[in-house]
C-alpha cells in the first residue's frame, strides 16, 4: 500500500491569499475531491494525509475533517492550529477549552476521549484529525518554535494524543531541536526536509546538512521526504540535484523515520506527481519503500487503514 503522507486541496474562493503570488499561476485553480481521486489514479497511491494549507483558520479544519469523513482515500487530516496560542487546561482557573480544539471537537462522528486530562478538558477528536501544523516558516524569528509559550502550547498537543507536523525555514531547524527536547513525547514531524535550499546551494545547503543532522538525533522527530522540487530550480531539476539530499535523510533519519508525500498540488510548479513519485522511489533503496512509501506513515499518524 502506497500512502501519499502529504498533500493539500483548496479552493480559490476560500481565502489561500498566498495563491494571489504571480510564481503561483499555474496552480491558481480549485483542486477538490475529484482531482485528487485523479492525481490517485495516476500515481497508484491508495491512502492519503491531508494537510492544512496556509489558510490559517479553524474553518479550514472543520472542512477538511468533514471531506476526510466521507472520502475513505483520505485516512488523516494534518490541521492547522495556532501552536502559541493553546491554553494550560490543567492551570489554576482554566474552565474553558481553546476556542479552536472546541471547534474541532464539534466534527460529526468524533472519537470519544481516551484519558482522563482528555475528559477534563472535554475533548473529543474527529477520528481522522491525525495532527496539527502552525505556519512556523511565516514567523520572521528563527528561534520562535523555542519560545516558552510555543513549547507549552506542544506539550498540550502531545497529551491530545496529536502529531505535530513543522513547516520550518533552514534557519528555524535549530528552534525546532528546541521544541522536540520539550516534549519528549511529542511526536514530530519534519515538512519537507527542512526545506534545503537546493535551488542556492553553496553554504546554506551545507548549513541545513548540519542541523538537520543535529535534529535528527532526537528520536521524536522523523521526516518527510517532499517539496524538495519546488526547493530547486523549478524548470531545470535532475534525479541528481535531489539524490545527495535524499541521501543525506537517509543516512541521519534512517529509512525508519522518513515518510513520502507528494506536496501535490503544489509539486506541480515543478513536475508532475508520476515524475516526483518515480523519482523519489529511485533514490530510495528498494528494500527501504514499504517503509518510507507507506508504512512508516501509517504508525506515525496512527492511521486507521482497511
Amino acid at each position: 500500500m502506497i500512502i501519499d503522507a502529504h498533500h493539500h486541496l483548496w479552493r480559490l474562493d476560500g481565502g489561500y491569499g498566498w495563491l494571489d503570488e504571480p510564481a503561483m499561476a499555474p496552480i491558481r485553480r480549485d483542486y477538490t475531491v475529484s482531482d485528487l481521486r485523479g492525481h490517485l489514479a495516476a500515481t497508484g497511491v491508495d491512502r492519503t494525509v491531508l494537510v492544512e494549507a496556509a489558510r490559517c483558520d479553524t474553518a479550514e479544519s472543520i472542512e477538511f475533517l468533514a471531506l476526510a469523513a466521507e472520502t475513505p482515500e483520505i485516512a488523516g487530516v494534518v490541521a492547522w492550529l495556532d501552536f502559541a496560542a493553546l491554553a494550560d487546561p490543567t492551570a489554576a482557573g482554566a474552565s474553558t477549552d481553546p476556542a479552536a480544539i472546541a471547534a474541532l471537537a464539534a466534527i460529526p462522528g468524533a472519537a470519544p476521549p481516551s484519558s482522563q486530562l482528555l475528559k477534563s478538558w472535554s475533548y473529543e477528536r474527529p477520528a481522522k484529525l491525525v495532527g496539527v501544523r502552525d505556519q512556523v516558516q511565516a514567523h520572521a524569528d528563527p528561534r520562535w518554535l523555542a519560545r516558552p509559550e510555543v513549547v507549552a502550547g506542544l506539550r498540550r498537543i502531545s497529551e491530545l494524543g496529536l502529531v505535530v507536523d513543522l513547516v520550518v525555514r533552514p534557519d528555524q531547524l535549530a528552534g525546532a531541536g528546541v521544541a522536540a527536547d520539550g516534549v519528549p513525547l511529542g511526536r514530530f514531524v519534519l515538512d519537507h526536509l527542512g526545506k534545503p535550499p537546493l535551488a542556492a546551494g553553496g553554504a546554506g545547503l551545507a548549513s541545513w546538512r548540519d542541523e538537520v543532522a543535529r535534529l535528527a538525533e532526537r528520536p521524536n522527530v522523523v521526516a518527510k521526504l517532499s517539496g524538495l522540487v519546488t526547493e530547486a530550480d523549478w524548470a531545470r531539476w535532475t534525479d541528481d540535484d535531489l539524490a545527495p539530499v535524499v541521501a543525506h535523510a537517509l543516512a541521519v533519519f534512517g529509512p525508519q523515520r522518513l515518510l513520502w508525500g507528494s506536496d501535490w498540488p503544489v509539486a506541480e510548479l515543478a513536475t508532475d506527481a508520476v515524475r516526483w513519485l518515480a523519482t523519489a522511489r529511485a533514490l530510495v533503496p528498494s528494500q527501504d519503500h514499504d517503509a518510507v512509501f507507506g508504512g512508516n506513515a501509517a504508525r506515525t499518524y496512527q492511521l486507521e487503514i482497511d
